[in-house]
């Protein structure tokens, strides 16, 4: 059985499109990633965490096996349609009033840079109701709160079904905090994304 209409018809009004994941979302990314069409007709940010100063190949293997139009962001980048982004290691990613990014040095938020609580916060702000955000598998509480600041403001809001989760104390926190309308499994996710 494929999304139901409501969740459909918010999922096609969103504009943006946020993705965060830590321990164990490696792999349902890379499966989205694969599967998003080129002209989604949306700009998709990715916010990942990743070790201080660990070089990474995960931008270079997410670019190879993506349809869509891939870069790391750069501080003042402007957000565009049928582009992903990939938030940077070792900054907080903030979206700004005029559509742009802007990237921040400070302290780690729950031991992480990039946070997702604070790309999250920064999208309800400046798009509310017009993005949607899927919280996947993570082993701390990063992005939980975001993802109910994105839902105070309007926006379609997910959580990764936990027992679905490599990692479910992400999505858990979430969920506890009333932060997600709907709590799918990686196989609903994949369905609701190419519908």
């Amino acid at each position: 059985m494929g999304p139901d209409k409501k969740l459909l018809e918010r999922w096609h009004d969103a504009q943006i499109v946020l993705f965060g994941g830590s321990a164990g979302s490696f792999k349902i990314l890379f499966r989205i990633i694969k599967d998003l069409p080129e002209k989604l007709g949306k700009t998709v940010i990715l916010i990942i965490h990743r070790k201080k100063n660990f070089f990474s190949e995960i931008e270079k293997l997410f670019a190879e096996n993506s349809r869509m139009y891939m870069r790391e962001i750069e501080d003042k980048d402007i957000l565009k349609t049928n582009t992903m982004y990939i938030a940077p290691a070792n900054y907080h990613t903030l979206i700004e009033e005029g559509g742009y990014f802007s990237l921040d040095v400070s302290e780690p938020v729950w031991y992480s840079k990039p946070s997702i609580d604070v790309t999250f916060e920064s999208a309800a702000e400046v798009y509310g109701n017009k993005c949607a955000a899927i919280l996947l598998s993570g082993a701390n509480q990063d992005g939980a709160g975001g993802l109910l600041k994105l839902h105070e403001t309007g926006a379609l809001t997910i959580a990764q079904e936990p027992a679905d989760a490599e990692m479910p104390e992400m999505p858990r926190s979430a969920i506890n905090l009333g932060a997600a309308d709907y709590i799918l499994t990686q196989d609903e996710i994949f369905k609701l994304l190419l519908s």
